[in-house]
């Protein structure tokens, strides 16, 4: 198991390596280059000034060089006047004139030309907001998934299974954006729950109220999903030859399912709800813009809609992480999980 772990960690990191060297390609590329000269000089510079701008600034450097210096293994060097003089790249964040060795290796993820500050003091605060919603939205979808996929799965056919798989369907058939604005209409129209000065949240502001629709557009889409896979794995385990055994020996119907079933029932639905974390990461986007919740996925929006090129390669790099380390997760627990499984 340790040499498989091992071996595993060693792909994830040349697959992280890769894609973040794509991601740097692709945020990097010339159209986006220019409206940020173009940004930076309010908009009225000429061709050559933004070709001054860009070359001043470092990005005309050659690309994996400039690729270290994001990384951290070669040093960052300063801007340059007119004169030659070495000037900070961005003031406001505090840089300085001398070549220095600061990457996302040192936990430096540069300079957020939208908000004018650190990358740092935008993502983390955003991704412990997330953080907190995805959470509260894994408490309600697993329990409710399980749930649900169990009972349908217990009695293959019966009017609970039908019933609770066209739920299951339903939500699972129904986006983010048309849950979210369903639940808009009924609670915040008609019922009048929701008032108009509750429809954002910030991470300092989160209450009951703005916390509610987002939670339960998210769990109600993810929800569906599990308990099919549940189910599917449920009836599988109920007409196994063993539980046929336990049956035979005289045992309930309710210490079979409970003691024999569900243990190995819930084997498959657990890689399933691990890799819901990198849905998620997907599925905020979508309700933080609706909600106007400000965590992970609102801050990823503004920094594409902004041309926020550091913070749009902060945001990139942590996706790219946490699906990597969701499947690592994943793959190691179905190996504890499952006995019949056994790493070479």
């Amino acid at each position: 198991m340790l040499s498989f772990i091992a071996r595993r960690l060693g792909v994830m990191v040349l697959t992280m390596i890769c894609l973040t060297i794509v991601v740097f390609y692709l945020v990097n590329l010339e159209p986006n280059l220019k409206k940020l000269a173009l940004t930076q000089t309010n908009s009225r510079a000429t061709q050559v000034q933004v070709e001054s701008w860009l070359t001043r600034y470092g990005y005309r450097d050659p690309f994996m060089k400039r690729y270290a210096e994001w990384i951290g293994l070669w040093p960052k060097q300063p801007a340059r006047d007119e004169e030659g003089k070495p000037i900070p790249r961005f003031s406001y964040c505090g840089e300085t004139v001398e070549p220095r060795l600061s990457g996302v290796l040192e936990g430096d993820f540069g300079c957020s030309t939208k908000f004018r500050t650190k990358v740092s003091n935008k993502l983390f605060p955003a991704l412990e907001a997330t953080g907190i919603l995805m959470f509260w939205v894994m408490m309600v979808m697993i329990p409710g998934a399980l749930i649900i996929g169990v009972l349908a799965g217990m009695r293959e056919g019966s009017k609970t299974d039908r019933t609770l798989s066209i739920l299951a369907i339903g939500s699972t058939a129904t986006p983010e954006y048309v849950s979210g604005v369903i639940f808009t209409v009924i609670f915040a129209t008609w019922l009048g729950w929701f008032n108009g000065s509750a429809a954002s949240a910030t991470f300092q502001g989160i209450t009951f109220v703005n916390f509610t629709l987002p939670v339960m557009t998210l769990a109600i889409y993810g929800m569906g999903y599990i308990a099919r896979m549940t189910r599917a794995s449920m009836v599988e385990v109920m007409t196994a030859q063993y539980i046929r055994t336990a049956r035979l020996k005289g045992l309930s119907f309710k210490a079979v399912v409970l003691k024999h079933a569900l243990r190995n029932a819930l084997i498959a639905p657990f890689t399933v709800i691990m890799l819901q974390f990198p849905w998620l990461l997907t599925g905020v986007v979508v309700v933080e813009i609706m909600f106007r919740y400000q965590g992970f996925g609102y801050t990823l929006v503004e920094a594409a809609g902004n041309n926020d090129i550091d913070l749009l390669l902060g945001c990139s790099l942590v996706s790219v992480f946490i699906v990597l380390v969701t499947q690592l997760i994943s793959d190691i627990g179905y190996a504890l999980l499952n006995p019949r499984i056994r790493v070479q």
